[in-house]
This record gives structure tokens, sequence and C-alpha cells, in this order.
């Protein structure tokens, strides 16, 4: 055992995605998730059936994480948990655990807001440098985030309704695929022509979204397709889903372009479930080759809901020594 190594467990149980992690002096040793199979026939996450799976899961998924780091528990230096956003039942559960754990083993608690640590997956393994632009996206948030250091970030704008994420599934549900949709959707919309149907792009002050016109927008459009031709949307599935999300990239990247160009920062990055679409992904390499921006994109598996990112945020933030108390409550709320 080694005293001076800085051994971070986390535990991150915001939404259906049971994780832990170990990451010794800033880098992830292990990084366990277990995915929950129980909502994919009512299309959408349950909260009360996601926070019995976590019950379940977590006592597993963390005995995992530390065999796999080549640690014991007594190794451990400090406990770091999704504190909010959330679903409420699930951030319970790993709340509760990592309150426990830190008693039984006398080790500080840190508390590690979800979106905070999207923007930290960029530094488990590239080192962008500051200041540092980040779009983070996914199923519940949409934002463009100012980093000028690990723990000083700014929400420069959002969405003021509906997530990208959220678009891409509610127009998987519209269409008939099985959720999850967005995967789905990306798969489908590669195969298909971006500009045969036009949408409405949302055109919101500053550097701040909305995807609820977008959801509306194709909603009446499949309709009144639905009374001239009954399989009009089974027919043309590949190219309704370019189309759709040929325009949820653009918002996206016509914000982020703005932005950056506006704040004169070449480093930019984009991070959250929705960062694993390809067509982001390479709209994302396209624009920064035409500009010079540095790009960097997380491993698909720090895109999603993981321990790695809580861990990578508690360990700077265990650095500057900002520890939780007893007493700190999960959030459902996603205000930093």
């Amino acid at each position: 055992m080694n005293p001076d190594n800085i051994n971070i467990l986390a535990i991150e149980s915001s939404c259906d995605e049971t994780s832990a992690a170990v990451l010794q002096n800033g880098k992830v040793l292990s990084n366990h998730i277990a995915t929950q199979k129980v909502h994919e026939r009512f299309g959408g996450v349950v909260p009360e059936l996601a926070s019995r799976a976590h019950m379940q899961h977590i006592v597993p998924v963390v005995d995992a994480a530390i065999a796999d780091a080549g640690i014991s528990k007594n190794e451990i230096t400090a406990v770091a948990f999704t504190q909010s956003p959330g679903l409420l039942g699930s951030l319970l559960v790993g709340a509760c655990f990592a309150k426990s754990f830190a008693q039984a083993m006398k080790v500080p608690m840190i508390a590690v807001h979800h979106m905070q640590a999207h923007v930290l997956a960029h530094f488990i393994e590239a080192k962008p440098f500051f200041p540092f632009l980040c779009l983070t996206v996914s199923g519940g948030h949409t934002q463009i985030v100012l980093c000028r250091d690990y723990l000083d970030m700014e929400v420069l704008g959002e969405t003021i309704d509906d997530a990208a994420g959220e678009a891409f599934d509610k127009l998987a549900k519209m269409l008939g695929l099985p959720y999850p949709g967005g995967p789905l959707v990306d798969k489908l919309a590669a195969e298909g022509d971006p500009l045969r149907f036009k949408f409405p792009i949302s055109e919101m002050k500053d550097y701040d979204f909305s995807f609820s016109g977008i959801k509306t927008s194709v909603l009446y459009f499949l309709r009144d397709q639905k009374k001239i031709d009954q399989d009009f949307a089974e027919k043309n599935m590949k190219d309704i889903c370019a189309s759709v999300q040929y325009t949820i990239i653009k918002t996206l990247m016509t914000k982020l372009r703005k932005a950056a160009q506006g704040l004169g920062i070449k480093e930019v990055g984009i991070a959250g479930g929705v960062s694993a679409n390809s067509g982001l992904r390479k709209a994302l390499k396209e624009t920064g080759e035409q500009l010079g921006w540095n790009v960097y994109i997380p491993k698909f598996e720090y895109c999603t809901d993981n321990a790695a990112m809580i861990a990578i945020t508690g360990y700077h933030k265990y650095l500057k020594g900002d520890f939780a108390t007893i007493d700190a409550s999960p959030s459902a709320r996603a205000t930093w």
C-alpha cells in the first residue's frame, strides 16, 4: 500500500445505470456499469423500477470495481457520488451507499454535479487546454459550458424546454422504434437523405436552445403524411431520421460555432450521451477542421452515464479540499 496514492471510489446512479469506478492519482483503474433492461417494455425509464434495480446492483458493482482496480477497500482515500441532477430515488441509493461507505471507512465524501462530470470526462485521457468550450448533450440536458479551470465553469446557454436527446427519443417513439431510440435513429440516418425533408430550426437568443418545436413539427408532418399514405413513415424511415438528425445537429453546431467564435476559443469538445451520435461527431470534426479548432470527444464508455467521470471530478475536488458533509442531500434540480 502506497500512502501517497489518492484512490477515489466513485458512484453514479442518476438514472438507470448503476456504475462504480476507482481512480488512482487521476488514472482510471476500473469502471463498471450495470444496465437496466427492465425499462425497455415501457418505452422509457420508470423511476421506481430504476431505484429498485440500483439497490440490487450497487454492492456487486462496487465490489467488482474495487477488485478490478487491484486494491482493497482499506486503500480508498475518498468516496465521490452523484448528488444532482437525476431521478431522486436513484440518486438516493448512490448517496446513501456513499455515506455508509465513507462513515465505515472513515474517509471523506465528495458530492459531484452530473453535468460538471460530463465536461470533465474529457480530462480522463485527453488534456484540453483552458479555456475550454464544451457542448454537453444528453437525454435530459443540452448546454454550452465555458470551462476556465477544472472546477471553474459557466453555463453560457442551455435548452429552455426539451433536450436534444429527448427530441431523438421522441422521434424514435413516433416512428415506432424500440427504446432506447436515439441510437437507432442515428443508425438509420446514416443511410438516409438529410436534405429530403425540411424541419424548422428554433431561433433562440444568445446561446440557448429549444427542441420542443421540432418535435411538434415532426408529429404534425407524420400525421399529415399518414392521411395520404398509411405506410409513409415505414417507407421513408431512413430519410425522416436523416432529415431530423440533420436539423438537430445543425442547431447544435450553429450555437457552438457562435460561442467559440464570439469568445475566441479554439479548444472545443462535446460530452454526454448524445455525443456518441455519429452524425454529431462528424459535424464537430468537420467544423473543427474548417475553423482550426482542437476537437475533443471522450471515448464512448465515458460519454454515457458512468462513474469514471464522477471519479475524475471527485479527484479534482479532493485536491481542492472540497468535501461534502454527512447531511449532503441528493437533488433532482439541474441548477449548478
